[in-house]
């Protein structure tokens, strides 16, 4: 079983400034860079058959891991081994195809579990709906922006063909 989930900040947390800052700018207009690395972010645990792959406690920019996952499972769809990492982190989850199955591992941690590829996409769709939602949701002006389009639901239809 994969769980992959993220959670919006609290308004009292400094995470929350994030939000508030990109309600502020231009949506439409906000550079991928920012986009990645400065704006949006949340916690994001990911528990893949009770092996903790990304700890709750953990705070990610929701557009860097939602275009990291959206390219990792599009490898992994067309049978490859992909990769996704963490803003200002060393950690490296790796995705290695094993015959039927997907290995995952970390850079930095001991543990290793392995899934069946489809659920992996199907966690991974989900996800990139979810994000897609929440950031058209929480800052309407984001549905404009080129960079959060590569994220729409409309890449749902590559992972599930």
């Amino acid at each position: 079983m994969i769980h992959l989930s993220f959670s919006l900040p609290g308004p009292g947390s400094p995470w929350w400034g994030t939000w508030e800052e990109a309600k502020q700018a231009d949506p439409g207009g906000l550079a991928e860079i920012d986009l990645r690395y400065k704006y949006c972010g949340v916690n994001v645990e990911m528990i893949v058959d009770g092996v903790e792959v990304i700890s709750k406690r953990r705070f990610v920019t929701l557009t860097d891991l939602a275009l990291s996952l959206s390219h990792a499972g599009r490898r992994i769809s067309a049978g490859e081994d992909a990769a996704f990492g963490f803003t200002e982190s060393e950690e490296v989850i790796h995705l290695r195809r094993n015959g039927d199955h997907v290995v995952v591992s970390s850079s930095k941690r001991p543990w290793q579990v392995t899934v069946e590829p489809e659920a992996l996409a199907r966690a991974f769709s989900d996800f990139l709906r979810d994000a897609y939602s929440c950031l058209t949701s929480e800052i309407p002006g984001l549905i404009a922006n080129p960079v959060i389009q590569r994220i729409s639901p409309k890449w749902q239809r590559v992972i599930s063909e």
